[in-house]
């Protein structure tokens, strides 16, 4: 990556060298036997070494102010460049907690955000239903008043960090009323009556996923985030900090791929010279070079007018996510190209990376709907 740009300030250039550094010493290669022990050991390291204190704001036991989405950026291209799980651990924290940062009362921020800086206590969200992925207006999980509490009855699946997690923040229709509108959000300890692990679900980049169940799961209202009925903005707003970032992760892998396809080109040698040598990998190279390059520039973009001008970033985060992810996925493709049929053995870097980047382009709001966001943003601005 290139700090160098604009878009940075002196302390995102120090993050970037110091954590390079870091992770160069302390994340290993390949993948785990044991991804939820894995999971668990990453979470604690990252807290540890003070990483995570990124993931939450200087009130709850983070380094900066507020979130600073230009930092959040760097921490996960660095962290993907070296390995998808530490990644995953990092980004988990922050979307697991980042509701209780916005919209949590102060009790409940110095209950919850110190101990997801410290690593100490796993964060999920808890978001998707079986028939309310990217349409969350769909969403059936209910949430009942009833005295002080609210009676949460319902399913929500494909859950990261859904196992293993301290706390789900969780999504639910608290009012009688259709569409977006009549959702709130809760904080739910993952010991909480009514709550059961109905599903351990296998991806093919391994990493803690589920299903959860609620059945009668007694809430007290004193951990709801925000008024009620505000739960699809809390939803959004959390979403729109941490969408850019995910586009950063996918630059993170994007960039491993061409480091590992440029030395691959160099050393195999075909038909009496190297890889490198044929105009054809060349002309490969410079297409992932290109789009990488031209990803990074529209994902901390994105970052720097969030951080810096204090705008909306809905539009720019969308155009993020989806160039930074479509076109990872096609460098990842060409890498795994130049490695030949090497490239799809497992336990070669490039294969791993082949598998790890096609969730980006789904979660978070997969490609299609990030176009649907970007055009209507248009068409409402051409209108006024």
């Amino acid at each position: 990556m290139n700090t160098d740009l604009p878009f940075f300030e002196d302390v995102h250039r120090q993050l970037a060298s110091d954590l390079q550094a870091w992770c160069a010493a302390n994340l290993p290669e390949g993948e785990p036997d044991d991804v939820d022990e894995a999971c668990r050991d990453l979470v604690a390291v990252l807290g540890k070494s003070g990483w995570l204190r990124y993931a939450v704001p200087s009130e709850g036991g983070g380094t900066l102010d507020k979130l600073d989405s230009r930092a959040l950026c760097l921490i996960r291209e660095t962290l993907a460049y070296h390995a998808g799980l530490a990644d995953f651990a990092f980004a988990m924290q922050g979307l697991g907690s980042g509701a209780i940062t916005l919209y949590g009362t102060d009790e409940l921020k110095q209950r919850y955000l110190p101990k997801v800086a410290a690593g100490e206590w796993i964060a999920a969200f808890a978001l998707s239903e079986p028939e309310a992925g990217s349409d969350v207006a769909a969403m059936t999980t209910s949430a009942t008043l009833d005295g002080d509490e609210y009676v949460l009855n319902g399913t929500k699946t494909w859950i990261s960090n859904g196992g293993i997690a301290d706390f789900y923040t969780v999504f639910a229709r608290s009012e009688p009323t259709s569409g977006a509108k009549g959702i709130s959000a809760f904080i739910v300890p993952a010991n909480t009556a009514g709550l059961t692990i109905a599903e351990r679900i296998e991806v093919i980049a391994p990493h803690p996923l589920a299903t959860l169940q609620f059945d009668n799961c007694r809430v007290p209202v004193s951990n709801r985030l925000g008024a009620a009925g505000e739960g699809f903005k809390v939803a959004m707003q959390t979403l729109d900090i941490f969408r850019a970032s995910v586009a950063a992760a996918a630059l993170g892998f994007a960039r491993r791929a061409l480091a590992e396809a440029l030395n691959r080109a160099k050393q195999r040698q075909l038909f009496g010279q190297s890889l490198a040598d044929f105009q054809m990998t060349q002309a490969k190279l410079a297409d992932m070079a290109t789009a990488i390059e031209g990803a990074a520039l529209l994902t901390y973009q994105a970052a720097w007018l969030r951080d810096v001008k204090g705008v909306i970033t809905t539009r720019e985060a969308a155009m993020a996510k989806m160039s930074a992810t479509e076109s990872a996925q096609q460098v990842i493709d060409a890498a795994v190209q130049i490695f030949g049929g090497l490239g799809v053995k497992r336990g070669e870097i490039v294969e791993r990376l082949y598998r790890e980047i096609r969730s980006l382009r789904i979660y978070e709001g997969a490609t299609e709907v990030q176009k649907l966001i970007i055009a209507r943003s248009l068409l409402k601005e051409s209108n006024r």
